[in-house]
């Protein structure tokens, strides 16, 4: 176990360490006047049923008072003819997003919060749902939160409309205080005197709040269980201990990576790949679809394309098995689902611990293994009941595959990796040329040029495992080749513009993503009287905001120039203003995350 101290005041790389918040008791009732007297008649809310009724970083509070909606509760205009000074507030915004107004400029005591879960094609249409709601780590601002069904909001707003007066009594008995990041990993020891000092880092993250199941009870349980196979084949002499080290952690997400990378800086040394596991498990009931995602391209690695071939092996034996055809290795447990994985490969998605890995103060590979949409995330619904252990059994699999093959990779495997990656540039390349239809011309070419780099990266990057002959190379770089006389070598976009050129380096004193967990590194630091720079707000064809902005500090490295950054970013997301590339890139300058050279 690994104990990281918590304080709300320490920096560990980008992350401040938020106290830790304890939950004693809390209840929301309805009151009804008898004789003269108020008292409790209807439980609303208790947090020993659903702990997610309370809003995480909630404090304590006793309030007995009347119920204001104001709408969403963020603006000005929400407040107009409304007293909420002294009373409850029911808004459809996250309980954090109406403090500064709501609680500390006009005096409400307490919030109830309708607000949604994350947009699916499945938003709202269960209004029973209860959404994990969130109160500012940080913030001196003391107060509480109550997280409601859309069905309970109804219900208060249709009976406020007609002119009735509710009257509720909230008590709330929870608290921060210092604590710790409690981390727990395990390891089972390489075999090779030369590389067991070199690791293959299973993770998960161990800190949502009840029931919780998908999200992540099992990536967690997951893990324990590729660990305990793995131990259990070896003891039993069913497979070799692995020549690299195979480590497992259990942690915080992202916050918790964030401070273990930077609190035992001797793992990101040591970590070659990161296999991380968040959402494995979601039955056909959340509606989720399985992926296997990979590293952002500031990234490129092979990793990724052993765990895309264990993930496409295993679509096709559950397809077999689910079609009646004969399957060798269906993979399928007693208990669960027959059904075709059908699982999404080479995609980049963001959200969870891989993308600390994956940072460019870190630039650990990393394999993404996860399952989205699931209509149920963070919600009272993401129950055992939606889980499906044949799910478990093949995402586990998946894992237990990649990282055993990687642990072991050494130079006689080299051929088959090189064969391996022949298919996987050809399935790439018809992403591509579908990408490129979306594309004017000019980006076409730009979009040709990075996906050439980043082949040839890849390739590259068998170099940090193993020894890569001269005739092997010059096999690969004329299969290369000979695409490229086929569809081109693409061109950089070129535009003219002053600061084109500047070349940036990244500040290696501050390590980590900008955005973890309920903290934001850039905006705490940002000058609070200038504008949020436009990438904020800016979408591109394959990207929003937190994927610009995330990838265009990894492409910091002291070589490229911000037209490069602009131009790779492009070619990743989909086509970006140079000029709001540049003014992020000085925004980072005026914090001293990055410098030009």
């Amino acid at each position: 176990m690994i104990k990281i101290p918590t304080d709300g005041k320490t920096m560990y790389g980008t992350q401040k360490a938020r106290l830790a918040w304890d939950v004693d008791f809390a209840e929301l009732w309805e009151q009804q006047d008898k004789n003269g007297d108020w008292v409790n008649v209807e439980k609303i809310a208790d947090w020993e049923s659903i702990p997610l009724i309370v809003a995480q970083d909630s404090h304590s509070g006793n309030i007995e008072a009347e119920l204001v909606d104001i709408g969403k509760g963020n603006s000005e205009s929400d407040y107009v003819d409304k007293d909420v000074k002294g009373k409850l507030v029911l808004t459809s915004l996250q309980p954090s997003a109406i403090v500064p107004l709501a609680i500390k400029k006009y005096g409400a005591l307490g919030i109830l919060s309708y607000a949604q879960n994350q947009v699916t094609a499945w938003y709202k249409e269960n209004d029973n749902l209860i959404r994990w709601g969130h109160l500012d780590s940080f913030s001196e601002t003391k107060t509480f939160g109550f997280m409601l069904s859309l069905k309970q909001a109804r219900g208060f707003q249709n009976r406020l409309k007609s002119g009735e007066t509710i009257r509720l009594h909230a008590k709330v008995i929870a608290g921060r205080h210092a604590g710790f990041y409690d981390i727990l990993t395990a390891i089972i020891e390489g075999s090779d005197e030369n590389l067991k000092k070199e690791e293959v880092a299973f993770t998960c993250h161990l800190d949502h709040p009840r029931p919780g199941a998908n999200d992540n009870a099992s990536g967690c349980v997951a893990i324990l269980e590729v660990a305990r196979t793995l131990k259990k084949l070896i003891d039993e002499g069913k497979i070799e201990r692995p020549k690299r080290t195979i480590r497992f952690i259990w942690s915080p997400e992202i916050e918790g990576t964030t401070s273990l990378l930077n609190f035992k800086p001797e793992y990101a040394k040591n970590i070659k790949a990161n296999i991380h596991m968040d959402m494995v498990g979601g039955s056909p009931e959340t509606k989720a679809i399985f992926h296997v995602s990979k590293s952002p391209q500031s990234l490129p690695n092979f990793v990724n394309d052993i765990a895309e071939s264990f993930g496409a092996f295993l679509n096709r034996q559950s397809d077999d098995y689910a079609s009646g055809v004969n399957s060798i290795f269906p993979i399928v447990s007693e208990e669960g689902g027959k059904e075709a994985l059908h699982a999404v490969l080479g995609n980049f998605h963001m959200g969870s611990d891989f993308q600390v890995f994956a940072e460019g103060s870190f630039s650990i590979p990393a394999i993404y293994l996860h399952d989205w949409p699931d209509r149920y995330i963070h919600t009272n619904y993401d129950t055992p009941s939606m889980i499906d252990p044949t799910k478990l059994k093949r995402s586990s699999f998946i894992g237990a595959a990649s990282a055993y093959t990687i642990a072991n990779f050494d130079s006689n495997d080299v051929n088959n990796l090189i064969a391996i990656q022949k298919r996987q540039v050809l399935k790439r390349l018809a992403d591509l040329l579908s990408y490129c239809e979306l594309l004017p011309p000019d980006e076409q070419e730009n979009a040709k040029l990075y996906f050439w780099e980043y082949e040839m990266a890849s390739f590259h990057s068998i170099a940090s495992f193993a020894n890569v002959l001269k005739a092997q190379e010059k096999e690969y770089t004329s299969f290369i080749s000979s695409l490229k006389s086929s569809v081109g070598s693409g061109k950089s976009k070129n535009i003219s513009h002053k600061k084109a050129n500047v070349v940036y380096s990244r500040n290696m004193n501050v390590k980590g993503p900008l955005s973890v967990f309920g903290y934001n590194y850039f905006f705490d630091h940002y000058d609070k009287n200038k504008p949020r720079p436009k990438i904020y707000s800016f979408s591109g064809i394959k990207g929003s905001s937190g994927e610009y902005t995330y990838e265009t500090l990894n492409l910091v490295n002291g070589r490229r120039s911000a037209l490069e950054i602009r131009n790779q970013l492009s070619a990743e997301f989909g086509p970006i203003p140079f000029e709001i590339v540049i003014e992020y890139l000085e925004a980072l300058g005026s914090i001293d995350i990055i410098n030009p050279k």
